[in-house]
C-alpha cells in the first residue's frame, strides 16, 4: 500500500494543507501561479506551510542540487518537489466525461465513465447539432447530477477547459445560433445551467492531464 502524502497550497483557491492530491488539485488547477508541495508527514508539511512557499521552494533547490554536485542520482518525485509540483497522478476513483463529435458544429453525443475501469456509468444518445464544447458541459452537468443523486463527492474529469469555466460560471458563452436545427442542444444547455443555479455540490471538477496521462478514459476515439 502507497505511502499517504500531506500536500501544502500556499497560493490556490484555499490554502491550506490538504490529504489527497485530488483535493490539492481542486485548490490548483487552473489557479493562476499557485504555489504548492508535497511532503511525506502532516507535521513537516505544517511546519512548510507556516514558513511559506519562498522558504521551502528554496530548501527544495539547494537540496537538489546538492545531491546533483555530488553525483547523486535525483528521483523523478525530488525534481518534481524541487518545482513546486508533486508528479502528476490521476485519481483513480473518479468519473471521467467526454464528448463524440460528427462536425463541429455537428451531430454529439457524450458519456461518463468510470476512471479506474473504463465502464460506461451515462450516456446520451446523439444531439441532432451542437458544439463540442457544449457537449462537454453538458456532460459535466450530468455527472454533477447523477453523483449529487447517489450522494457522492467523486472526483469528475473533462479534457474540456472551456466547459470547465462554463460550468463554475454556471452560463455557456457560445456563439451557436439559436434556430430550429440547434432547438434541441439549447433546451438542453438551458436546463442545465438552471441545475447550477439551483444545486450545491462539493465534488471537484478537474482538467485530465491528457499530456501526462493519455487520452481521458471517456475518449471515443476519433481523433
Amino acid at each position: 500500500m502507497a505511502k499517504s502524502k500531506f500536500y501544502v497550497v500556499w497560493e490556490g483557491r484555499q490554502p491550506g494543507v490538504y490529504k489527497t492530491w485530488a483535493d490539492c488539485q481542486a485548490q490548483t488547477n487552473g489557479f493562476p501561479q499557485a504555489k504548492f508541495k508535497a511532503y511525506e508527514s502532516e507535521a513537516e508539511a505544517k511546519a512548510a506551510f507556516t514558513s511559506g512557499w519562498k522558504k521551502a521552494f528554496s530548501a527544495a533547490a539547494k537540496t537538489a542540487a546538492g545531491s546533483s554536485g555530488s553525483g547523486a542520482k535525483t528521483s523523478g518525485r525530488a525534481s518534481a518537489s524541487a518545482a513546486g509540483r508533486p508528479k502528476a497522478e490521476a485519481n483513480l476513483d473518479s468519473l471521467s466525461v467526454d464528448v463524440g463529435c460528427s462536425g463541429n458544429p455537428g451531430i454529439v453525443e457524450y458519456k461518463g465513465v468510470d476512471t479506474r475501469t473504463g465502464e460506461v456509468i451515462f450516456e446520451h444518445p446523439p444531439i441532432s447539432k451542437g458544439t463540442n464544447n457544449m457537449g462537454e458541459f453538458l456532460a459535466i452537468v450530468h455527472a454533477l447530477a447523477f453523483l449529487k443523486k447517489k450522494g457522492s463527492n467523486m472526483t469528475i474529469y473533462s479534457d474540456s477547459v472551456t466547459a470547465l469555466s462554463w460550468v463554475r460560471n454556471k452560463r455557456v458563452a457560445s456563439n451557436l445560433p439559436r434556430d430550429a436545427s440547434t432547438q434541441e442542444i439549447w433546451a438542453l444547455v438551458d436546463r442545465a445551467e438552471a441545475w447550477l443555479r439551483q444545486n450545491s455540490y462539493s465534488n471537484p471538477i478537474l482538467k485530465w492531464d491528457t499530456k501526462a496521462w493519455g487520452e481521458i478514459k471517456a475518449d471515443y476515439g476519433r481523433k
